[in-house]
């Protein structure tokens, strides 16, 4: 599981700012539905430089973040949201609860099973989880320019890479059998918003460098790929159009959780 790999799930911070420059944002659908009920207070979990925190914030929600990594931390604040720099599983509400507690693209850094208690724990009575992740499915033609660059330049990731559009199906089922296990959470299903975006080549190279697995690799051989990667976007005309599925898990606390 992806959250027991603290290297890599803190590799982040040393990317703080292309992360912030060249991740996606997340679809104005999926914020409209968050924002059906009119959450006021709000905890956005795995934060990192306030990508999430900032639409809910402009929606006029009071948001506090928690992030792991201070570099990550220190970009949000700067941005305007309030965060408390410490995991998930050590971080203490202090008494503290929510309307709403979202993570987007970080509930994977999360053990799903200490993840879901406290997530029922800090939500009030009727309060909403809600988990998401961009996910991209490249264009065949794109697909069949790209794979085998991978495969030939960096075959450690070729087979696994969500930068080809490898889904870790597994990885929602276990979120949402762990939300199903805790018996407080009802009300669990999850939804897709289908969007898309360009990328220049510059910009999908400042985005792969943003990728954990890329960023674990030797740096001779992510140099080589992006070069490569680079060639083939030029091929395609300079630039890529970048289908995405946004994926949310969605859940709601139980009126007669416990606390």
């Amino acid at each position: 599981m992806l959250h027991a790999d603290r290297q890599r799930a803190l590799i982040f911070g040393s990317l703080a700012e292309a992360y912030d420059r060249a991740r996606p944002s997340y679809p104005t659908a999926l914020i409209d539905d968050l924002m059906s009920e009119r959450p006021k207070s709000v905890l956005d979990v795995g934060c990192g430089t306030g990508k999430a925190a900032r639409l809910l914030i402009e929606r006029g929600c009071e948001v506090l973040g928690v992030e792991p990594d201070e570099r990550m931390a220190a970009i949000a604040a700067g941005h305007g949201v309030n965060v408390e720099v410490t995991t998930f599983e050590d971080w203490d509400p202090i008494a503290r609860s929510f309307d709403l507690l979202t993570s987007a693209q970080a509930w994977h850094w999360v053990d799903p099973l200490i993840g879901a208690q406290k997530s029922a724990s800090v939500l009030r009575p009727g309060g909403r989880l809600a988990l998401f992740w961009n996910h991209l499915h490249h264009e065949p033609q794109v697909l069949a320019a790209l794979a085998p660059v991978y495969e030939r330049v960096a075959p450690a990731i070729a087979a696994n890479t969500m930068a080809l559009g490898v889904l870790p199906d597994s990885e929602r089922g276990r979120d949402t059998a762990a939300l199903g296990a805790t018996g407080r959470f009802g009300d669990i299903e999850a939804r897709a918003y289908a969007w898309q975006r360009s990328f220049t080549r510059a910009e999908w190279l400042d985005y792969l460098r943003t990728c954990s697995d890329h960023a674990m690799l030797p740096e001779a051989t992510l140099e080589a790929l992006l070069d490569a990667v680079g060639a083939a976007i030029d091929g395609l005309g300079g630039a890529i159009a970048v289908p995405y599925s946004t994926i949310l898990i969605t859940a709601r606390a139980h009126t007669d959780t416990l606390r």
